[in-house]
This record gives C-alpha cells, structure tokens and sequence, in this order.
C-alpha cells in the first residue's frame, strides 16, 4: 500500500503559491554575521534577576494560557474562532499546599501583586505547580503590569518568566 501518485502537472494552490513568493531567512544557510555563520553563545545560569523574599514569597511563571493563545495574542487576537476559544477570565494557578496555607479555596477571587502592579484572579488549584510558584496566563495586560523588566543581554529578547509576586485572599 503506497501514497498516492503526486500529479506533477498542477497548478500549485494559491496559499502554496504566496509562500513561494515570500523570502525565507536562512533558507540560503547565511546569517547576518561578518563571516556568514551563525553564532551560538553559551553563558553560565544566572540567578533569578528578582528572587522571591520575605514580601514576595512566591516566584511567578508566565506563559500560554492555552492552545487558542500564541505569543502576545497579536495574531490570534484577529481569529474570530481563536477568541472564542480563548480564556476570558484570568486565574492563577497554585500548588494545593500553598492554597491551604493561604486559605485559598478553588474559585477563590485573589489578588497577585508584585513591586510593580496588581492582578485580580482566581484561584486554580493545582498539583501541577510547584510549592512556592504561581502561573499566570501571559495574554492578559494585567498579568505583563506585574513582570520583571529583564532580558537576554545577547539577543534583547524579553524575559518576563520570573518574578517574585505575593498572593492575598480577596475579603467577599
């Protein structure tokens, strides 16, 4: 049982075609470097540029929130399908021994505050976060409002992964 034949003869479809037309970077083996080579830099790990303390217990990860996100939603933000399909509420995700500790039932209404701003959210709980870690979807304002400012000093690239946040209880 085999694929079946390729008809060599037709015209290519017409998303096909518009890619051909557009230029691929690299696709030629060059970087935009002196000798044309691609540079590859490997720096020692580096500590957390804003470690959780005493005010800040918890460290705060950023990132897709679900399949119907990508990037900073500049795209998928224009998809009819995709917005339906996207979370409309922010919650933040715990470890079920924080919770506890904290007093945060699921569903509880919570506030994430870090040196820079506040989120209001509510509660996920979790064993699938660490003890110690929250989670917040990347794709709402709010959410980049409490970030560290901090970047690949290499690339320029944002590095808004890690930042030390508090989390409190919303009083009903």
């Amino acid at each position: 049982m085999g694929y079946p034949p390729v008809a060599r003869d037709m015209p290519p479809q017409a998303p096909y075609s518009a890619f051909q037309q557009e230029r691929r970077l690299f696709a030629d083996g060059k970087f935009f470097t002196a000798d044309g080579r691609a540079k590859f830099y490997f720096d020692a790990p580096r500590p957390l540029p804003e470690p959780p303390d005493a005010s800040y217990p918890f460290l705060l990860l950023t990132g897709r929130g679900s399949t119907a996100q990508w990037h900073t939603g500049s795209r998928t933000g224009k998809s009819a399908v995709l917005c339906k399909l996207a979370p409309t509420v922010l919650t933040v995700e715990i470890n079920p021994a924080d919770a506890a500790r904290l007093g945060i039932a699921p569903g509880a209404r919570v506030t994430v505050r870090s040196r820079r701003g506040t989120a209001d959210a509510f509660a996920l709980v979790t064993p699938t976060m660490q003890p110690g870690q929250l989670f917040l979807p990347m794709h709402f304002a709010t959410v980049n409002r409490l970030t560290f400012p901090a970047f690949d000093p290499h690339s320029r690239q944002p590095s808004y992964k890690a930042s030390a946040v508090t989390l409190v209880l919303k009083s009903a």
